[in-house]
């Protein structure tokens, strides 16, 4: 065979050395892209491991068959509200005037107080309800003379709490009796500055004190 010249092995060694750091450098670009997965999302979060972790906690669903347990009473029961004592109870007068000019009827309320530290039961209702209107020992009205269709209303009565009527009783200044209830012309009260004292009464209850009241 032909002697090639040493120019011409020279340049076969070199292109062998090429070949060799090419196909170096391409191992490397490959080892590179599988470790480093550049494609791989920023927010991608950590790989799933191959296992799960079991839950420690019970299950809180009673399997069929099973009976849930009964509720265990507390031992203490909510006590009765009993009626209204008469050491507990105040009941006052209340008008909407002191004095009250010729002509203005004066509107007569209901006070109620429980002074006691539990709550109690009363009846409220009109049934039970008399205003009196006297002067001096004259009893000029009286509120049941010609009451029509009274009831009851049993109502609880808060510990330390007042309350008062809200429907005002109207005294129309006129003499009351039971025989004269249809009468136009009953005897009107004297005016001019004359003094009336309103004492109330509810549930069984009468005020302690009277409410004075002046009529022009």
């Amino acid at each position: 065979m032909p002697r090639h010249s040493a120019a011409v092995y020279r340049r076969r060694r070199l292109v062998l050395l090429i070949g060799l750091i090419l196909g170096v450098a391409v191992i490397g670009v490959s080892v590179w892209l599988l470790i480093s997965r550049p494609w791989a999302s920023a927010d991608a979060g950590p790989a799933p491991t191959s296992s799960a972790t079991a839950s420690s906690t019970p299950s809180s669903t009673p399997t069929a068959g099973t009976e849930s347990p009964a509720p265990t009473p507390s031992g203490e029961a909510t006590p009765a509200i009993v009626a209204c004592a008469a050491k507990d109870i105040e009941v006052t007068a209340v008008s909407d005037s002191d004095t009250y000019a010729a002509g203005v009827t004066p509107q007569l309320s209901i006070s109620l107080t429980n002074k006691g530290t539990t709550d109690c039961t009363i009846d409220v209702g009109s049934t039970t309800q008399v205003f009196t209107v006297s002067s001096g020992s004259d009893v000029w009205w009286r509120s049941t003379d010609c009451q029509e269709n009274p009831s009851s209303m049993i109502a609880t009565l808060a510990a330390g709490t007042t309350v008062t009527s809200k429907e005002p009783v109207i005294w129309d200044r006129t003499r009351s009796s039971v025989e004269t209830c249809a009468a136009e012309n009953r005897q009107r009260a004297p005016g001019g500055g004359s003094s009336y004292h309103v004492e109330v009464s509810i549930g069984g209850f009468t005020s302690l004190t009277t409410k004075q009241i002046l009529l022009y």
